[in-house]
């Protein structure tokens, strides 16, 4: 059981960290250069397209191993009544949100790429892609916490 403790633990560590740096990532540097008009809307498109792609899976993956994890180390008392406990449901929270800003953030985008657009998307879809980056932020300063 350890060997699969450990497994499950590097994979939401690690998943977890590509995840909020691929987030970051997106609205830190293509997004700004998106909204410059500096990217071809196919670019921009696949890269939308992928940072979805990619969301999606890492949303399943973190759930599933924080899912073992939180079962073979809380309680339903521990979990609810803890201040570690605490993190952990706020970082169950933090991880759907960043996904629902994440798919939101591609709906913005999507209509405008269909015209071969790429400001206007940009523009619209911004607000929640840096919503997204900020709750990357958040997740990675739960996680530091989490490990004291």
């Amino acid at each position: 059981m350890a060997l699969i403790d450990t497994v499950m633990a590097t994979l939401h560590l690690v998943v977890g960290g590509l995840w909020t740096g691929s987030v970051l990532f997106f609205a830190l540097a293509v997004l700004p250069t998106a909204r410059a008009g500096n990217i071809r809307a196919a670019a921009f498109e696949s890269v939308v397209s992928r940072l979805t792609m990619w969301s999606r899976g890492a949303s399943l993956v973190m759930f599933a191993t924080g899912g073992h994890l939180a079962g073979t180390r809380y309680t339903v008392d521990s979990l609810f009544g803890s201040g570690r406990g605490h993190l952990v449901l706020g970082m169950l929270a933090l991880w759907f949100v960043l996904t629902g800003l994440v798919e939101v953030g591609r709906v913005r985008a999507k209509d405008g790429l269909a015209e071969k657009k790429v400001r206007t998307p940009a523009e619209k879809a911004a607000p929640f892609y840096l919503g997204a980056a900020l709750v990357a932020v958040l997740l990675l300063v739960d996680a530091g916490l989490l490990l004291n």
